[in-house]
This record gives structure tokens, C-alpha cells and sequence, in this order.
């Protein structure tokens, strides 16, 4: 069974295009993406330091997976 990657962006288009590198290096090492928290083994919450409502969102998002 696949390892499972959940990533989520905050931000800009800078930040998509990393996210999208974080997701090609780890699908060369055999993860998957998925779009549902409940299936992923790795979750990965992208933002920038310089906006404030992106770092609030995050807090919000961990206390999401922290639950499952």
C-alpha cells in the first residue's frame, strides 16, 4: 500500500509552485496525493511568514488533523 501525502496551500502562486516541488520529490520516493485528510500518513500545510491570516489558517488546519 502506497504512503499517502496531504498538502495544503496557503498564499500565492509562489507558494503552489512549491507545493508542487514538495510533491514531485516525494512521489519520487513512492507517495501519493490525496485531497482527503482521513487517508493521508504525511500532511503538509505550505504558507508564507509575511501574512498573518495565512499562519491562522494553519493553526486552524492542524487542530483539523489533530483530531484524526
Amino acid at each position: 500500500m502506497a504512503q499517502k501525502i496531504f498538502i495544503k496551500t496557503f498564499g500565492c502562486q509562489m507558494n503552489e509552485y512549491d507545493s508542487n516541488r514538495i510533491f514531485d520529490s516525494v512521489k519520487k520516493i513512492g507517495f501519493e496525493k490525496t485531497d482527503n485528510y482521513g487517508d493521508a500518513n504525511c500532511y503538509n500545510f505550505n504558507t508564507s511568514k509575511i501574512r498573518y491570516t495565512a499562519k491562522e489558517q494553519v493553526d486552524h488546519e492542524r487542530v483539523r488533523v489533530k483530531k484524526i
